[in-house]
């Protein structure tokens, strides 16, 4: 799909600036105004990275960056419960909060979670007495001065805020879905998320992206993750959109003692996905973990840029990335762990294991560990290759055709990467969409 006006093409750049004060007018809350112009004077200073950049020097950046955008996305839609059920999980016994261009939609929603506090970022902004709340966590962990975090900062309005209070336990999983439909332009988003997880408090949430459209849609998403001592914050992103479809994915996890906190990333869809991801840990006895499967075609391209600030002893991080790439398509996986001097006893794993497809797939892959401690175990590693030829052998030598050997082995190499996740579901959906992916029939 190409351009669809007949308007110059104008570069991104030009059209965020050009675009901002039109987009502060439309907003009916004015205090983060100062904050979200000083943010726009950031990026547009230092502009988007291109491939001379460090940390995109595998992901280039200009087929986003050389398209016409709406920023102000039509709200109108004509999404039918039969499309709605499609994207769920057979989640019956789930919540779920649903966005369609941009604004929340309660009656394409289910929300039953009782004792906490759940708005639209947009409503909570508007909110006179959750000005304190977004004064005291909003951007303050997200402030990495990044191209991406400073547009967020400067245009976000679209997204949830949750938080949920000491000791309560949400026993249903949310699944927020982000929709864009009827959209006659290509679009923008800028999506932004606040979770809040009080001492001794659990909940699991689900995010998706969906693209209806034949146009663009570039979704430029920042969440922030704020889990406190002995509570429990597992989010999981499930990309599956269509090829019309870029997302860059910012995500930051801050965790006080004795926390956990879990980031699985399943990547299937979309033409170019980049996830950054970032956790701090903020006190001792922390665990974290990061999952993530690719497996991608055609010319798509999946970034996973990890970072883990071990900051305090006797805490543990694992991070395992699978990732199956066919076609032309291409992978990069660059990891970083940092130990600081004091963060004695620190446990790290760090695995990036890769298959190749076919001659035109590529992957960049970098782990790194960057450690000033020295009473700690800390390992990473890669590989990258093909299938093993004596494995394929012996399934075929059981009557298994090539192709379905091929698909079980694929299979079983990336099925470890969820072995954390304990919704039944969603666990059910990945594998299903592992087996669609890989062209094979598996029992459930």
């Amino acid at each position: 799909m190409v351009q669809t006006t007949d308007i110059p093409v104008m570069a991104l750049k030009e059209q965020i600036i050009q675009n901002h004060n039109e987009f502060l007018e439309s907003l009916r809350h004015r205090f983060l105004d100062e904050d979200r112009k000083a943010a726009l004077q950031r990026f547009e200073k230092a502009g988007f990275p291109t491939k001379k950049d460090e940390e995109y020097k595998y992901t280039n950046l200009k087929e986003i960056t050389e398209k016409n955008y709406n920023f102000f996305p039509k709200e109108s839609h004509n999404i039918t419960k039969e499309q709605l059920d499609q994207l769920h999980l057979g989640e019956e016994n789930f919540d779920w909060i649903t966005f369609v261009n941009g604004k929340l939609h309660k009656e394409l929603s289910k929300v039953s979670i009782e004792n906490v506090e759940f708005l639209s970022f947009n409503y909570a902004l508007n909110d006179e007495k959750h000005r304190d709340v977004f004064e005291k966590y909003f951007n303050t962990i997200a402030e990495d001065q990044s191209a991406f975090t400073n547009l967020n900062q400067a245009y976000c309005k679209y997204g949830f805020f949750l938080k949920v209070p000491k000791n309560v336990v949400i026993e249903k999983p949310i699944h927020v879905f982000y929709i864009s439909q009827n959209q006659e332009e290509n679009t923008f988003y800028n999506t932004r998320n606040l979770l809040i997880v009080e001492e001794g408090a659990k909940v699991e949430i689900i995010e998706s992206h969906h693209n209806f459209d034949s146009t663009y849609v570039l979704t430029n998403s920042v969440t922030e993750i704020f889990t406190y001592p002995n509570a429990k914050a597992d989010w999981h992103k499930v990309q599956n959109d269509n090829d019309t479809s870029y997302l860059i994915d910012n995500t930051f996890a801050k965790q006080e003692k004795d926390s956990l906190t879990t980031v699985n990333t399943f990547s299937f869809g979309g033409k170019l996905v980049r996830n950054n991801l970032d956790f701090i840990q903020n006190g001792s006895n922390i665990n974290s973990f990061m999952n993530g499967i690719t497996i991608i075609g055609k010319d798509q391209l999946v970034d996973h840029h990890t970072a883990v600030h071990h900051n305090q002893p006797n805490c543990e991080s694992y991070q395992n990335y699978k990732g199956i790439f066919d076609g032309k398509s291409h992978g990069v996986f660059n990891g970083k762990v940092f130990v600081d001097k004091i963060a004695q006893k620190t446990n790290a794993y760090q695995q990036n294991n890769n298959v190749l497809l076919s001659e035109g797939a590529t992957i960049d892959t970098k782990p790194q560990l960057e450690i000033f401690a020295d009473d700690v175990k800390c390992s990473h590693g890669c590989t990258v290759g093909q299938l093993n030829e004596d494995a394929l052998f012996y399934l075929r030598a059981r009557g298994i055709s090539k192709k379905e050997a091929q698909a079980l082995l694929l299979y079983a190499f990336a099925n470890d990467a969820m072995q954390n996740i304990d919704i039944e579901p969603l666990k059910e959906k990945i594998s299903k969409l592992l087996a669609e992916k890989l062209q094979v029939d598996i029992e459930f």
